[in-house]
């Protein structure tokens, strides 16, 4: 959300909060609905888990953004909506965040959901025990002791959270952050249940076990095929739910997803059209083709910590060396923008981030100065730098990856030699935080709407941090946006660190993506405003067809 839009959603609230239209399926006057209200959705894989503690990437969010609500949720435009919390405000010096919660949100069981439920989550997610890929997340957003937390150095009751009764949670940070409300909507901020979890523990997400209190309950569950959805009926706006039940398949393959799509098996693909399938798409199927512009990049991961990684040189020589035009324009051709920076420049404070000069340089100087500084880290054609390039199942990234592998070997002669590796989705994730890779496809969506989401990705202490890139002076850079006194100064300190980042050559950015998807036109309440892209099944119905 824009800094503008920040604030007129900060001061009107409590206006929105009871404005019930804003939460759910908005189905236009004189629209006749189908009999039945199910749907089925592409979700791309098979999720690491239902605990949204235990998670990291997309297809989890998806799957917990429908059993789970937190404090603010967002709408179908990406803006910021009231939750679980039905007003706030926040100290003038933004360090103290007061939330006051809707007394008739409830489990899924019928407990009512209160503060503490908040202060045990929060708490859960920074325990050393828990082990949250996410548990930095908080440190992110400033909270009073989750480093220390993280650390060990404090216990988890120390988190500055409270319940000062209960249905006013309170959060404490230890910097000014004016953003924190849009943090709050993450899929790691999430409620979970105390009581079931003390009573399963890890088994407390099996489908016999889990309880939400998002929109939907979980109905079935069949590993690598599909999760089945029904409404839930104590959600504190079942009323205005249209859709009852829904299904998430886990198809990788997209021209599988686009084939079950054709055939009617599905009513949402994934967000990953086959791009040599696009074109002829968009001519046959032009008002079922939904291009969403999203915050997010796609990029090779380096590990730094790895030899011959640890070499700058070698970092730079594989960003020089990369025409990220032949990808957009060639390979995937579905408006994808190259970018040779981490944080989308058209992110909230993220204007002043700009593109490194060697982006404006022609290709013939580029794979020059790569081949020089392959050579002068003592590569030759007789000793090339050869490395793997981890993916995850998927056709698009495959192409991708072939496409960047030749390149690497064309334009630095020989003194590049790729392999390629394909791993299922929970295995890839595995490996990656693990460091078993080399170099890794890997893409950053955006958390919320503010560029601190890219910047804290690298940060030494980031729990996200699988790149192993470690910079005393890009922490400092970003530390500093937590003193400045407006937006134009953490604009300025998020475009320092992003100079850093680009100086050190931590990544190789390819491109900015759109998500490209097909959806039925019977299908009302998909928009493709959301610069996050989430598909929440509370805002969707289906039109009589």
């Amino acid at each position: 959300m824009q800094p503008n839009l920040f604030r007129q959603f900060f001061f009107f609230s409590l206006t929105l909060a009871l404005s019930g239209s804003l939460y759910a399926a908005q189905v236009p006057t004189g629209t006749e609905l189908a009999p039945v209200q199910n749907i089925v959705i592409n979700n791309g894989a098979e999720p690491q888990s239902f605990d949204p503690h235990k998670t990291e990437g997309v297809p989890e969010s998806q799957v917990a953004y429908q059993l789970f609500e937190g404090l603010v949720s967002t709408n179908s435009k990406g803006e910021l909506i009231p939750g679980v919390a039905e007003r706030w405000e926040s100290s003038p010096d933004y360090k103290t965040w007061t939330f006051h919660l809707r007394k008739d949100a409830k489990w899924s069981n019928g407990d009512p959901i209160t503060a503490q439920d908040f202060v045990y989550s929060w708490q859960r997610l920074v325990n050393p025990n828990t082990a949250s890929p996410y548990a930095s997340f908080l440190d992110y957003m400033q909270v009073v002791n989750a480093q220390d937390i993280i650390d060990g150095k404090k216990k988890p009751e120390e988190l500055g959270v409270e319940a000062k009764d209960g249905y006013t949670f309170v959060v404490y940070s230890a910097n000014p952050v004016p953003y924190a409300v849009g943090l709050t909507t993450h899929q790691s901020l999430l409620p979970v249940p105390q009581k079931i979890i003390e009573k399963f523990g890890d088994a407390w997400v099996k489908k016999e076990n889990i309880v939400g209190n998002g929109a939907y309950k979980l109905k079935d569950h069949v590993i690598n095929e599909k999760i089945e959805f029904e409404r839930n009926p104590l959600y504190w706006n079942d009323e205005e739910t249209v859709i009852n039940t829904a299904t998430f398949l886990a198809i990788e393959n997209a021209s599988t997803d686009v084939s079950r799509y054709r055939a009617g098996d599905l009513d949402i693909t994934n967000y990953s059209l086959p791009p040599e399938q696009f074109a002829k798409l968009k001519k046959e199927l032009p008002d079922q083709v939904f291009t969403a512009r999203t915050l997010a990049t796609y990029m090779y991961e380096i590990n730094n910590s790895k030899p011959p990684f640890n070499d700058k040189r070698v970092r730079q020589a594989l960003n020089y060396a990369l025409d990220r035009t032949v990808i957009t324009d060639k390979v995937m051709a579905q408006g994808q923008t190259p970018t040779y920076v981490f944080t989308p420049t058209y992110i909230s404070e993220g204007e002043r981030i700009s593109q490194p000069t060697y982006s404006q340089e022609p290709m013939v100087k580029r794979n020059e100065q790569a081949i020089k500084l392959l050579e002068e880290a003592g590569f030759s054609k007789a000793n090339p730098l050869k490395f793997t390039i981890l993916y995850n199942t998927n056709e698009n990234h495959k192409k991708v990856a072939i496409a960047a592998a030749s390149m690497w070997k064309a334009n630095t002669k020989g003194l590049i030699e790729v392999k390629l590796e394909n791993q299922e989705w929970k295995t890839y994730i595995d490996s990656r935080r693990a460091g078993r890779y080399d170099v890794a496809r890997a893409g950053w969506s955006a958390d919320y709407n503010q560029a601190t989401t890219f910047g804290n990705y690298f940060l030494s202490t980031s729990s996200n941090n699988t790149a192993k890139y470690a910079s005393a002076e890009y922490d400092k850079a970003m530390a500093d946006s937590y003193f400045a006194t407006d937006e134009a100064g953490r604009a300025e300190a998020y475009a320092k660190a992003e100079a850093i980042l680009a100086q050190d050559f931590a990544l190789v950015p390819v491109f900015n993506y759109v998500n490209p998807r097909l959806v039925k036109p019977y299908v009302g309440g998909y928009t493709a405003q959301d610069p996050q892209d989430h598909i929440f099944l509370r805002d969707l119905y289906i039109i009589k067809h």
